[in-house]
């Protein structure tokens, strides 16, 4: 994977993680009357637990762990009668805060470098103990922060998620490579591998028997496959793992790469970024072309 494709996969889990992180920020600004509606509850906790998940798929350990620490904490949320106070809203954006400076940091022109990740976790790090011990005081003692690898979510088995993570994982670094048809089997393979993660969630498989095709068409670099594909099946796959299979389904992109006969190049909405898109899709005699056509067109 050149670093064009690796710059564009990162830009959909950067923006991606900045509209979670307004989910969060926004729940936590209402959380007294939020902790009364489980439907708002679900979506902080689907959106920190996507953010984890994107994480730990791109190899940023501190964000998944950071992400991870909210996870719980909204899992007691999800799970206890609580009357919110000043000290937990402060403690939850306390908490918010660290992971918003991770994907800061992420999307800086420096990146996120270990060092600075880990030196975000460890400040955070009192703050997390403290908002645990909390908790645990507003429930009684009863309630605890469980882990979710030892603990189920909705009725999914746990496998589910560090399953389909690892899965993506393998996806991630095949599309990295030369295309082949040796290497498109396998991808092939790891979309059924996908599909067998709950084989009685109908929306699910579909998704996966779209990608399938997609990929399986020798017309469409990885370069184009790798962001839209990706992005489906990690949406897909965490959409499954909160019990939300009924929302999960094939984006518009991903959709044309597995109906059409012909290579594509989806173009971006913004003019700079079509541009550059164009720039990397087609050679000086083409883009001429291309000039050419639009000015008649005008």
């Amino acid at each position: 994977m050149d670093a064009n494709q690796q710059q564009k996969i990162l830009g959909y889990f950067i923006e991606e993680a900045k509209e979670h992180l307004e989910t969060l920020e926004q729940g936590i600004l209402d959380l007294s009357s939020l902790v009364e509606d489980p439907e708002r509850v679900d979506d902080m906790f689907r959106a920190a637990h996507s953010i984890k998940g994107g994480g730990a798929m791109l190899g940023y350990s501190t964000i998944q762990k950071t992400a991870h620490r909210l996870e719980d904490a909204l899992k007691v949320l999800k799970e206890q009668k609580i009357s919110v106070d000043k000290k937990l809203e402060t403690l939850f954006f306390n908490g918010y805060d660290a992971l918003k400076d991770l994907i800061d940091e992420l999307q800086s022109p420096f990146g996120l470098r270990d060092e600075k990740g880990q030196e975000i976790v460890a400040n955070a790090q009192p703050n997390f103990v403290e908002l645990q011990n909390h908790l645990n005081q507003l429930v009684g003692g009863e309630g605890k922060l469980v882990s979710l690898e030892q603990d189920t979510v909705t009725g999914v088995i746990p496998e589910i998620a560090s399953q389909g993570r690892e899965i993506l994982k393998q996806m991630l670094q095949l599309l990295k490579g030369k295309s082949s048809s040796e290497s498109r089997q396998k991808l092939q393979k790891l979309c059924d591998r996908l599909a067998k993660l709950n084989q009685d969630e109908e929306n699910w498989v579909k998704l996966t028997q779209i990608a399938k095709k997609a990929i399986a068409n020798p017309k469409h670099s990885y370069r184009t496959l790798a962001p839209v594909i990706i992005k489906d099946l990690k949406i897909g796959c965490d959409l499954l793992h909160c019990g939300r299979s009924s929302e999960i389904a094939a984006s518009h992109s991903l959709q044309q790469l597995a109906t059409t006969k012909l290579p594509q190049v989806l173009i971006p909405v913004e003019p700079k970024s079509a541009a550059k898109t164009l720039q990397n899709s087609f050679n000086k005699q083409q883009l001429a072309q291309l000039v050419q056509l639009l000015a008649a067109k005008g």
